[in-house]
């Protein structure tokens, strides 16, 4: 059952979690820190927890971005910021673009305290050894502010299964572009906006698609061949399974609660077009009803 709950949570937390990316006040928030460009805001927010790191570890860590695209933003980030002030930038956004969703009503909600606690204990429960990511946002400062606590408390859990997630990659031997590639193959993600976003070239894609051809995952359509299907969903089970921890912890009874509470909070976002079609989350938008948790 945690394995259903890790997939059903995700599904409700990582739409809240993105508002740091595509809401309005994010970019704003990250123009008037003085940094140069989306992507430079982008990684210098997302970032920020692990202190002033350079290019190689947070391209290591991110995992999917082309070395060229993390060092056009990252060590300059740092000329024009700090990572304290990134931090506390990122929160201002969140509070302006959450306020704005949600309205004066919701973020002070009992609901919404509700969530947050919830959140918080699940979050303070998830395993960071080996997770990165995970870790240094777990290690922030509980914000007093219940809809804040709430975002910050999806994120270190968005964080902790994205370095899951990037393990059963490397343990299944897939490098960067062949992931991404293995993704848009499978209608989660679209190939164009992965493979320019993360900025890599035609010929690094056309490469990767090759190899995938070789071990028979791939067939010469671009589609899954019966292998391939079979390997997408085994990445996304052990995914799932190394992401339930903190669910495990929570209870059943209380995640399911809290997938309740999130799903309104969800839906408001992706209602709202920020997260775009084909997002390299593969977020659809649908209404996630096979992932539904018992009694939620």
């Amino acid at each position: 059952m945690g394995d259903v709950l890790a997939r059903a949570l995700w599904e409700r937390y990582e739409p809240v979690h993105d508002l740091v990316y595509f809401a309005p006040e994010a970019h704003s928030a990250a123009d008037d820190l003085g940094l140069r460009g989306f992507w430079m805001g982008y990684f210098a927010l997302r970032a920020a927890p692990l202190g002033p790191v350079t290019a190689p570890v947070v391209t290591g860590c991110f995992y999917v971005f082309h070395p060229d695209r993390v060092a056009r933003a990252l060590p300059d980030a740092w000329r024009y910021t700090t990572p304290a002030d990134a931090l506390a930038a990122r929160l201002a956004a969140v509070d302006a673009a959450m306020r704005r969703l949600y309205g004066p009503d919701g973020v002070a909600s009992g609901a919404m305290t509700e969530a947050a606690d919830l959140a918080w204990e699940a979050a303070l429960a998830a395993d960071t050894a080996g997770r990165v990511l995970g870790a240094a946002n777990q290690a922030l400062d509980r914000p007093h502010q219940p809809h804040l606590r709430l975002w910050q408390a999806l994120t270190t859990l968005r964080e902790h299964r994205g370095d899951g997630h990037v393990a059963v990659l490397v343990a299944h031997g897939l490098g960067p572009v062949e992931a991404m590639v293995l993704k848009a193959a499978a209608g989660e993600s679209d190939a164009t906006l992965l493979r320019e976003t993360r900025k890599w070239d035609l010929t690094a894609w056309q490469a990767a698609e090759e190899a995938l051809r070789e071990r028979g995952w791939l067939a010469g359509d671009g589609s899954l061949t019966g292998a391939g299907a079979a390997v997408h969903e085994e990445v996304e089970a052990r995914t799932d399974a190394a992401a339930a921890r903190p669910w495990k912890v929570l209870g059943e009874a209380a995640a399911a609660r809290l997938a309740d509470l999130l799903d309104p909070l969800a839906r408001t976002v992706l209602d709202a077009g920020l997260v775009p079609p084909g997002n390299p989350a593969g977020l659809t938008g649908g209404p996630w009803e096979s992932s539904r948790p018992a009694g939620g």
